[in-house]
């Protein structure tokens, strides 16, 4: 029976005291996730040559993409509703090497993605501060910004939730000034205009997918989100609405009542936009707007890259350190990890940091996109308190566009996007090897409290890889988790994965 491998520890079963994820909360959380407002989306007005193409990419990508991503997201964080989201869809279907590399990309992604909100803010106030496009204001400002939102992060997720509440309500308002001044100068006709010859493709389909993507990033927090099951659900419907809103409202003030040229819709120009419409008041509110947009943007990312560390150490996947929790419940190095990155990247240029991450996003989504449909042949027993009501070939259909657009996007990427992609994605798959080593030579401390439900390696007498360890526990996780009615809290949990080793043993 392995009886000495039966280690359980007793402090898991206790009930987590820190408040959990709300409706409310969480739609802001995916809201800065996804969107933030329409700060970023100028360059699909320059890119599309005109009006037209960027309007009707806010129309017509929702559909193809934002809703199948969210649908996907809804079915499989409430099958799997622990924190590393993407990570145990995809080590349940195709095992832990593949749901490390799936880890690993959007974590990457991720960092690089939160690189990208500071420099934001500050393209937003070079426009009335010209200093901070000199390198010796920029960089000291960069770091004071990083610090002191990773210390937000630090101080609870609850407070980084009930804060995306009231900075999403700050940052969008003005926006809805700008809409109501507008109507009197609007011209439809204007919406209307596209110079073919000056269409950027790869400018434009990553700029719409940038500002339409990471709708599966909240799954990382499913641990702490109270009921998943129905909050997941609901708050995904409701962040969709608000961010297909809060894109086109602005554009359509801005396009259509006033005559700028396609060249002059870059990063910042709503500033100059409110200014135009309603006046300097307008675009001083617009530009604290966006600090507090991209405040929200970097609390939600880094939230969502802290606790996907954390989940997959608690998989056995990464050191134990990185599943320590503060006294505020949470994950300190890993909250430390991605602060590391988002300043070792932060150098780089809007332009460049968007390439990138899509490409790597696009890889990790792939590989979600046939996890998904793998687990509805391979498991269709598998508990889903959320399911699609489409079967296979239906859910197969559902998922083509948006693949489709994944691959459309890494063709376009430049060679140096390539390089890039493709050296991040070999040091991912030597890592993963690497860490495997460091477990077994006991190099680094893992977590060992999750025991594989089948013993017969050590019937065998020799120790099971990590790879194999993983396999078993999704399986057993798998069938847990289709026997449950509904979400379980802390302490339900730990009895009935309990009660589920000593029935297999």
């Amino acid at each position: 029976m392995c009886e000495k491998e039966m280690v359980v520890d007793i402090t898991n079963t206790k009930k987590n005291t820190n408040p959990k994820l709300t409706v409310l909360p969480l739609i802001a959380l995916i809201f800065y996730e996804v969107s933030g407002g329409p700060f970023g989306v100028e360059d699909s007005v320059r890119a599309g040559g005109g009006p037209l193409l960027s309007l009707l990419g806010f129309l017509i990508f929702p559909l193809i993409w934002s809703i199948p991503e969210a649908l996907v997201t809804a079915e499989l964080a409430t099958s799997f509703p622990q924190n590393g989201g993407y990570v145990q869809w995809i080590s349940a279907a195709f095992g832990p090497f593949w749901g490390f590399q799936e880890g690993f990309w959007k974590w990457f992604s991720g960092v690089i993605d939160n690189a990208l909100y500071p420099v934001l803010f500050l393209d937003y106030l070079k426009h009335s501060f010209p200093i901070f496009t000199r390198l010796i204001a920029r960089i000291p400002t960069l770091l004071g910004i990083t610090i002191s939102l990773t210390y937000l992060n630090y101080r609870g997720l609850h407070i980084v939730g009930f804060s995306a509440v009231t900075l999403a309500v700050v940052s969008l308002c003005p926006f809805l000034v700008m809409g109501i001044l507008s109507i009197p100068r609007i011209r439809p006709k204007k919406w209307l205009v596209v110079d073919i010859s000056k269409v950027d493709l790869r400018g434009y389909f990553n700029s719409m997918f940038w500002n339409l993507n990471y709708w599966d990033k909240a799954s990382t927090l499913a641990g702490e989100v109270e009921n998943p099951s129905r909050t997941f659900p609901k708050a995904l419907f409701g962040a969709l609405i608000l961010v297909v809103c809060s894109y086109l409202i602005p554009l359509l003030a801005g396009t259509g009542a006033l005559d700028s040229t396609p060249s002059e819709w870059s990063d910042g120009y709503f500033a100059e936009v409110g200014m135009l419409i309603g006046g300097s008041w307008l675009k001083w509110w617009i530009q604290g707007a966006a600090a507090m947009s991209n405040m929200g943007l970097f609390e939600a990312e880094m939230s969502s890259d802290a606790f996907q560390l954390l989940g997959m150490s608690e998989m056995g996947m990464l050191p134990a350190i990185f599943a320590t929790r503060s006294k505020y419940g949470t994950p300190t190095f890993s909250i430390l990890c991605s602060a590391a990155g988002v300043i070792f990247l932060s150098w780089m240029s809007f332009q460049e940091i968007i390439e990138i991450l899509n490409f790597l996003y696009s890889l990790g989504m792939l590989l979600e996109f046939a996890a998904f449909i793998k687990l509805r042949m391979k498991k269709p027993d598998l508990h889903r308190p959320y399911k699609v009501p489409l079967q296979t070939l239906g859910v197969t259909m559902l998922c083509l566009p948006p693949v489709l657009l994944l691959l459309l996007v890494m063709c376009l990427a430049s060679l140096k996007t390539f390089l890039v992609s493709g050296a991040i994605s070999v040091i991912g798959i030597f890592l993963y090897p690497t860490l495997v080593q460091a477990k077994d030579k006991k190099w680094v401390q893992f977590d060992t409290n999750v025991v594989a439900p089948q013993s017969d390696s050590c019937i065998e007498g020799h120790p099971t890889t990590l790879e194999e360890h993983r396999e078993t526990d999704y399986e057993a996780s798998i069938s847990l988790l289709s026997d449950l009615p509904s979400a379980k809290t802390g302490q339900e949990s730990s009895e009935i994965l309990l009660e589920g080793v000593l029935k297999v043993e």
